[in-house]
């Protein structure tokens, strides 16, 4: 769960550090107070990019830090490993965002990470849904994932995406194949002399940067020998050597008379070495640089020959050899073009029926559970309010195998009795929707490995009634995930397991916001607000809110 956020400089608030606890954890406050900046600093901490008008005025850098305790994290481990980083050393995981004026940066275990590297790491966090946050719930992809989930086809769905890629490979190189004309006499002759000159040059690694750097170091052989052998002239010959030889003498000198110098005259002995070494490295050099006028008349043509493929063929050597492999494919696939269709026909339909057996077992498995969710779903939407609601989920079986199977999804929804069941994207209203997605994550609870859910005022547009019903929804949900709900209707906040206040407050002719959690009188206090009224009768409504 997420079990700290720590927010510096956004919008109204200034410094706030949120100890958070399992279960339902309801959020309230008066509308403007900053319960927005919570949503805004967990959907930023879910990777969305991040707007400069956000940090607080007169500051220059605000920060967002996010503490997760995880009950397993090998998930969040294989996204991190893939993305170069360290795994976690425990089930803990630190994200910072840090937003300036200059630069914005995210540290994910104080490594900087991508945004991108950042949005796969939140998905596996945080799910968030506020009233017009349910594109996920519309997709038709996204509700087949869904039913797979339910159905727990994860294995099979392996194995067939598996087996589609090959299928789709071998469907693609027959496709190229049959699909390729004739060459004319003219093409191939040209691609047979190209094919031919490449693979006499030979090519190999060493023909790229080393090359270059030896018909440098060829072509300015005699300059080099002569700049080393003045080198070492200068060391040997009455030179820099023969300086510190005397240097040597005269600290012998010193030692005699006083000893304790010896320590500080280690440097010397250090230097002495170091110069003779460097004299014999140099003549060494010097040495090898006695290049053979042949040898240095064929590294200049080899280098003629590798740049006069690269101004034909690529500007690299990787270029030039990936340009081989296509002509000696593209010969091969003239030449032998028949056989080439005979065997890519046969391996194909091999292919095609593996991929029927691995699809047909994949749909006997959401064709059982499809109207199991979909009775676990309507049940769940019965107790949010929809008492004579209908709900399916239907599948249609697509002509061509696709990397998700042998058919497509669709939630239909029909929330009167005697209307027609409608695709959930058709539904307008987002009081209908929101409970709908709310149902629908109830069914997947246990499915679900999401550690922390976010709910915005899913609850606006709904009654009372329906209100409390939904919060209870969302402490069925908070015995399985930790659950925020940010929320107007004192039923939600009176059934959550901890109950926390947003306020704003002026000091020194600034406004800021705080958070702070609330519980006994005080959280009857919040509720009596949030009700509306003052009084006695409104204290006892409260009081019994938090009593059921």
């Amino acid at each position: 769960m997420l079990t700290l956020l720590k927010i510096r400089n956004l919008a109204l608030v200034d410094k706030l550090a949120w100890e958070l606890g399992s279960g339902l954890i309801s959020v309230t406050g008066e509308t403007g107070a900053g319960k927005s900046v919570i949503v805004g600093a967990l959907k930023m901490i879910l990777g969305e990019r991040a707007d400069k008008g956000l940090i607080r005025t007169g500051e220059d850098t605000c920060t967002i830090e996010s503490i997760f305790d995880l009950k397993d994290a090998s998930e969040i481990n294989a996204i991190l490993e893939e993305g170069g980083l360290d795994p976690c050393e425990d089930t803990q995981i630190i994200i910072r965002r840090s937003i300036s004026t200059s630069a914005n940066r995210q540290f994910i275990n104080d490594s900087p990470v991508t945004l991108t590297l950042l949005k796969k790491v939140g998905e596996r966090l945080v799910d968030l849904h506020g009233p017009h946050d349910h594109q996920s719930l519309l997709s038709q992809e996204r509700q087949l994932a869904m039913l797979d989930a339910y159905a727990a086809t994860e294995k099979t769905l392996i194995t067939y995406r598996t087996t589609y890629r090959t299928w789709r490979e071998k469907s693609q190189q027959l496709e190229e194949i049959q699909n390729a004309s004739d060459a004319s006499e003219q093409e191939l002759e040209l691609l047979r002399y190209q094919l031919e000159e490449i693979q006499n040059a030979n090519l190999t690694e060493a023909d790229g940067d080393d090359l270059q750097e030896r018909y440098h170091r060829s072509s300015n052989s005699t300059r080099l020998v002569e700049l080393a052998a003045q080198a070492v002239s200068a060391l040997s010959d009455d030179g820099l050597l023969s300086r510190i030889s005397d240097l040597q003498r005269l600290a012998r000198e010193l030692e005699k008379c006083d000893p304790s110098i010896s320590e500080k005259l280690t440097s010397l002995e250090t230097a002495s070495i170091e110069l003779q070494d460097l004299e014999a490295t140099l003549t060494d050099y010097a040495e090898e640089l006695d290049i053979d006028p042949s040898e240095a008349s064929s590294i200049e043509e080899r280098v003629n020959t590798v740049e006069t493929l690269k101004r034909k063929y690529g500007p690299t050597i990787e270029d030039i050899l990936s340009r081989e492999a296509a002509i000696s494919t593209r010969l091969d696939n003239i030449d032998n073009r028949s056989e080439k269709i005979e065997a890519l026909t046969a391996a194909l339909a091999e292919s095609r029926k593996q991929l029927g057996v691995v699809a047909k077992k994949l749909t006997a498995a959401r064709k059982k559970s499809a109207p199991k969710l979909a009775k676990d779903i309507a049940s769940q939407l019965k107790e949010l309010g929809f008492k004579q609601s209908s709900f399916e989920v239907e599948l249609c079986t697509v002509e061509t195998p696709t990397l998700l199977g042998l058919e497509s999804c669709n939630f239909l929804f029909g929330p009167n009795p005697g209307e027609p069941l409608h695709p959930l994207r058709q539904i307008a209203s987002s009081g209908e929707i929101s409970r709908v997605m709310l149902a629908v994550k109830s069914s997947l609870a246990e499915q679900d490995s999401t550690p922390l859910m976010v709910f915005d005022e899913i609850d606006a547009n709904v009654g009372g009634e329906i209100a409390r019903a939904v919060g209870k929804k969302m402490a069925l949900l908070g015995q399985l995930h930790q659950v925020i709900a940010i929320t107007h209707f004192p039923q939600v906040a009176a059934i959550a397991a901890h109950h926390f206040v947003v306020e704003k407050e002026v000091t020194s002719g600034r406004t800021r916001s705080k958070l702070y959690p609330v519980q006994g009188e005080k959280r009857i206090d919040e509720l009596v607000r949030m009700l509306g009224g003052g009084g006695q009768q409104a204290r006892a409504m409260a009081a019994s809110l938090l009593e059921a």
